[in-house]
This record gives structure tokens, sequence and C-alpha cells, in this order.
């Protein structure tokens, strides 16, 4: 790298090269000039985003601190959260079953509980900030913190409150049984689709009760209508689609939201994300999908948004400003979403496991049997 930087600097003294050479011009191995000079400005990124989580360290407090406990092998959750109490009774109940040893929350300034909530759980570690998400790169550089500490050695969940996990197999195999197959297969991470539910009829007619299967409330989703490319950059999927897309960005479809994740990460310390969790480096963990024929083993992220409490939320998180990097580009989707509108159509399906998501393929098992 020490060569590459001196041949960039000195071929062209700027960021960017105004045209590619060929490794012969400039006595290089055969992978062009243009490609390693990439490469290196993408090991750059990864640097200053490391440290920028050890600098913003210093905004979290500890509440409750457990990860003493964490055992060698053991599998991580690691997750940033503001006024989850409603969601969390399920959600660790979902992960606990799922085979997640300990949680590892950053809680930021919430006011309903959550902390309480999550102080009290004997398998979770809790940190608080009342900092700015968005200033975070949208709690990343808290989380990033935390994993390069207590994660290192360990398959690592990367996750919002309003996402649950379902893969192949998963009702009966656990997490380990399927990190064991990854490293089985030579991987070091995991991709998952993002897969927003929905109820029929208005979104604050329906009830939800905490500890409540989400999925009695939200059962419907959008099987079509996605959109799948791959980043040149990163080599990363980028998805979108589903009932946002349709509902709220039907005008302008490249802003809808992005919905390619890659939650399962062996992490190293090094490794960062970029962008939530669409992407991460080094570029080989966003290898989740096969370029040569073939599928590879994958999940699905059931986004659990649209219960009840997103119409409130909604109109919170337009004034704070907090979720998106350009939020006035996302005012008519907070105001759609705040006249709680019926996202049903006669087109929705009504979920029924991840073998039906299989079929739709919207995930597969790969080779796993």
């Amino acid at each position: 790298m020490a060569r590459l930087r001196e041949v960039a600097l000195r071929v062209w003294g700027c960021a960017s090269p105004p045209q590619a050479f060929s490794a012969g011009q400039l006595g290089l191995p055969e992978l062009s000039i243009l490609a390693m000079w990439r490469a290196y400005r993408l090991r750059l990124r990864r640097r200053a985003f490391l440290v920028r989580a050890l600098r913003k360290r210093r905004e979290i407090r500890v509440v409750a601190d457990r990860s003493a406990g964490i055992a060698k092998g053991a599998i991580l959750a690691f997750v940033t959260v503001r006024n989850e109490a409603l969601r969390l009774p399920y959600f660790l109940q979902h992960y606990r079953k799922l085979g997640v040893d300990h949680f590892l929350f950053v809680d930021n300034a919430s006011t309903d509980g959550t902390t309480d909530l999550l102080a009290a759980q004997p398998d979770v570690s809790l940190w608080s900030t009342g900092a700015g998400y968005k200033a975070a790169r949208f709690g990343l550089d808290w989380l990033t913190g935390l994993m390069w500490r207590h994660g290192a050695g360990h398959w690592c969940l990367t996750l919002d409150a309003d996402e649950l996990l379902v893969y192949p197999y998963c009702e009966t195999r656990p997490l380990r049984a399927l990190t064991e197959r990854l490293a089985s297969e030579g991987r070091q991470s995991f991709g998952a689709m993002m897969l927003d539910l929905y109820p029929k009829g208005a979104l604050d007619a329906q009830i939800y009760q905490p500890g409540q299967d989400p999925l009695e409330v939200l059962p419907w989703f959008d099987s079509g209508n996605y959109v799948v490319q791959v980043q040149p950059r990163m080599r990363n999927l980028w998805i979108q689609g589903g009932v946002r897309a349709r509902a709220f960005f039907a005008a302008e479809p490249r802003r809808a939201p992005t919905l390619n994740k890659v939650p399962l990460i062996f992490w190293r310390r090094g490794y960062a994300y970029v962008n939530s969790t669409h992407a991460a480096l080094p570029p080989h963990l966003n290898a989740v999908f096969s370029e040569t024929g073939g599928e590879l083993l994958s999940g699905i992220l059931l986004h659990t948004k649209f219960l009840p409490v997103v119409v409130e939320k909604s109109a919170e998180e337009r004034e704070r400003r907090e979720h998106f990097a350009n939020s006035a580009f996302y005012e008519s989707y907070y105001a759609g979403v705040m006249a709680s509108p019926d996202l049903w159509c006669p087109a929705s399906r009504r979920y029924d496991g991840w073998r039906q998501l299989e079929a739709l393929g919207l995930m597969s098992r790969g080779g796993w049997v």
C-alpha cells in the first residue's frame, strides 16, 4: 500500500485519477492501478470510520455492563434504540430463541421506560447517550466502538429493534447452526433483505401489546416490485421496492428506502459498516450473493415498522430530523405515514414462513439441507 500511495501521488497528485494506467506501464502486478487506487481509498475510508468510532466512545456512558460474562464463541447482538419499550419484549424473546447469547444496546435518550427495561435484563449490557443520532452516523459510530472492544472473534448481529431475522430452518436450527454452515462455506458474512410487513386497514386502527408477536398485527407484505442492482464500488447489492416504494415513492422510486442488509458478520477489529448495515468494509464482506450462477444461503429481516405506534413516531422523527441524511427529501414520506393509510392491496400476500419467502425468490437456503 505504501508503494501504491507513492505511485498514485506521483502520477495523479490528486484524490482521483484522470485516467487508468495499465500495470505494465508502471511496473506493478497485473491488477490495474485504478482498481488498486480504489481499494486504497476504501481502506482509508474504513480507517476514518474506525477513528470516528473510537472518538465517539466518549459520548456513551455505562448503565449496565455485563460484558465480562461473554464467553468465547458467544453470538452477540448490537442494537441502538430510542423509545422501543413496546417492541423490545418480543424482540428479545425472538433473538434469545434463535440463540443470541448476549445483547449490547446503546439507548439514545429514551423517555418511555426503555432504559429500565433493558437494564433489568441479565443478558444485556447497556450504554446510554443523549448525543445526536445522525451525527454518530445513525448510531454506527457508537456500535462500532462497542464492536471493536467486544465483538472481535464473535459472530455479531447488528440490528434495529423493528427487525426480526428469519433464515432457512430457523424454527429448528439455531443461529449457531447457521454460523457453522457459513464457516464451512468459508463465508464471514450473511445477507438478508428487509421485508416490510403491514396490516390490512389503517395503521393506527390496529392494537398491539408489548410481548405480542408483531406478525399477528402485521401479516401482509408485497411479494413483487423489487429492483436489484450490484453497486460496482463495494460489490454490495442495492435492493429497492416493496410497500414503501409502492405507497410512498411511486413517483420517485430511486428515493425509496434501501432494503439489502448484511446483518450478521464474523467480526474482526478493523471492520466497519458504511451505511446502516447495507454495506460493510472490507468489501469482501458484501459478497453475500453469487455472481457466477446459483444462490448463496440468505435470509430475511421482517420489518415491523408499521405497528400502530409508527404514526406517532413519524411525527416525532419528522421534527427531530435524525433518521435520513437529507431529511427534507422525506417530508412527504413522513406526512404519508402520519395520515395512517391502509397499505393493503389485492396483490398483498399473507406471511406464511420462510419456505414461502424462498418459493417467492426473496431468500435462499443455498445448498443447506
